[in-house]
């Protein structure tokens, strides 16, 4: 009888460390995904010279989570986060504009909202130029139009999307 309840005693103890282990590992990686990840924080970041901009296309920034365009003489630095979910919206080079793949938010050069789930355009960051870089400011977030606005630039598609817009 007293062999039943060791084993018996040994199993409940055997359970509760197993748990115990189970939760300090959910903990941990709770605790390592609620941080910040580094560069995440926001402040500036030193591009590139407003000639290197381009002005028919946008050229991605990784340092600053973004992309930089010229639209009339004015330099934009959008941030590549969709407004939707927080996916990355890579630029389509046939189209020219900005799809997201997740669930297919579609817009303009400027970030504007074109079509999808999104409900506002891309954000912006504020910058300044400095010693001839532009410095986009990445903890000041300039927050995109909202759907539905009408778009400032006339540049439709240049062509296919890169998108399949029957997938989803």
């Amino acid at each position: 009888m007293s062999e039943d309840l060791d084993r018996r005693h040994f199993l409940a103890r055997l359970w509760t460390w197993g748990l115990g282990v189970m939760a300090g590992a959910a903990a941990w990686t709770s605790w390592d995904f609620l941080q910040p990840v580094a560069g995440q924080s926001g402040g500036p970041v030193a591009t590139v010279s407003p000639d290197k901009i381009p002005t028919d296309s946008v050229l991605e920034i990784p340092a600053m989570r973004g992309y930089l365009t010229e639209i009339e003489g004015a330099t934009e630095a959008i941030w590549w986060k969709c407004p939707h979910l927080g996916c990355k919206v890579p630029w389509c080079e046939t189209s020219g504009q900005f799809e997201c793949p997740c669930h297919g938010s579609v817009y303009n050069r400027k970030g504007e909202y074109r079509r999808g789930p999104a409900p506002r355009g891309m954000d912006r960051f504020e910058f300044t130029i400095i010693n001839g870089v532009v410095v986009p400011d990445t903890s000041k977030i300039i927050r995109g139009a909202p759907a539905g606005s009408p778009e400032t630039i006339n540049e439709p598609p240049k062509g296919p999307e890169c998108l399949d817009p029957t997938a989803g």
